[in-house]
């Protein structure tokens, strides 16, 4: 939203995600002390990923989605930097410094990934939406001890999740994952023309498009057959855009526009390149059709498109 100057918005999301985080302030405080002693709290006992619209969290009938994530409050603690820079409003930092707070207390545990998979590991791009929360916590609350875990958590993840110069998925996991991108872009934890990080993308390029240059999750994906995500070929060719690939990010636009729905939408992904074609149906049957429209897609195509840059730390 910020990216398509619809800056109104994005503080409301903020103002709304500020009021979420301040109402879980005792269980906050609660993990942190247990984790303080030693006593790591059960998945359930951490905070959801998932709220309803009004801050209450989320209620599934029957088969609940994963929902430990710790992704998405790194995220947001970026994004409130990116609305605000340093000059945070007051009644927003109660709330930042609990967001801090949680992730310093729980950035070793085990999560979920960007994918809501793989719940008993570390995962590379969800340590970078962590550190980048925490360095923009830095600069918005004052607190400098933040910037030092998170060189921490850079550390770790170029000592552990790094093989053959390529960056995988996690600790346990060298697969490379398109999501790596988010390290540069736009987190900003690794230059461009870093060698780790100009080798992952060229190993995302090459290893995971589709025959029609569509970017896919990993390899290996059997979610819907494992076909290329929109929200991952416009993030592809975000990054490209910003390395000044002009031919990469003109075909990332392109092919995300050569798979807009009959609608208009931007749907998740699209189902006619799998990597296993005997999981297309099984999907289908348990979930239906693929989400359309998918927000994130729209998102990635916005960001593709807009001025937006990756983040610079000084």
């Amino acid at each position: 939203m910020d990216a398509a100057g619809r800056r109104e918005s994005a503080a409301a999301f903020h103002d709304w995600v500020a009021g979420v985080v301040e109402a879980q302030s005792p269980r906050i405080r609660s993990v942190e002390t247990r984790m303080l002693r030693g006593d790591i709290p059960g998945p359930d006992e951490l905070l959801p990923t998932r709220y309803t619209l009004e801050g209450e969290a989320e209620h599934v009938e029957g088969e609940a989605w994963p929902n430990f994530q710790l992704d998405g409050y790194g995220t947001w603690l970026f994004a409130l930097h990116s609305h605000y820079g340093a000059d945070l409003p007051a009644r927003l930092l109660p709330a930042a410094h609990l967001a801090a707070d949680y992730l310093l207390a729980t950035w070793r545990l085990p999560c979920f990934d960007y994918w809501e998979e793989f719940g008993e590991r570390q995962h590379t791009s969800t340590l970078a939406a962590i550190a980048a929360g925490l360095r923009a916590a830095a600069r918005m609350l004052g607190r400098t001890e933040l910037d030092t875990i998170a060189d921490g958590i850079v550390g770790f993840v170029l000592e552990n999740c790094v093989v053959d110069g390529v960056l995988g998925k996690g600790p346990e996991d060298p697969r490379v994952d398109a999501s790596l991108v988010s390290l540069a872009t736009p987190f900003g934890l690794l230059d461009a023309g870093h060698p780790v990080m100009r080798a992952t993308v060229d190993r995302i390029r090459t290893e995971l498009a589709s025959p029609t240059g569509g970017i896919r999750r990993y390899r290996g994906d059997t979610y819907f057959g494992g076909n290329p995500w929109l929200l991952l070929t416009a993030w592809l060719g975000w990054h490209d855009r910003l390395t000044g690939d002009e031919l990469g990010h003109t075909a990332a636009r392109n092919w995300v526009l050569d798979h807009v729905s009959k609608g208009g939408d931007l749907p998740e992904q699209i189902l006619h390149e799998p990597q296993d074609a005997a999981f297309v149906g099984p999907w289908l049957e348990r979930w239906g059709p693929v989400a359309n429209p998918l927000l994130w897609s729209h998102a990635k195509f916005i960001l593709m498109e807009s001025d937006a840059g990756a983040a610079t730390w000084r």
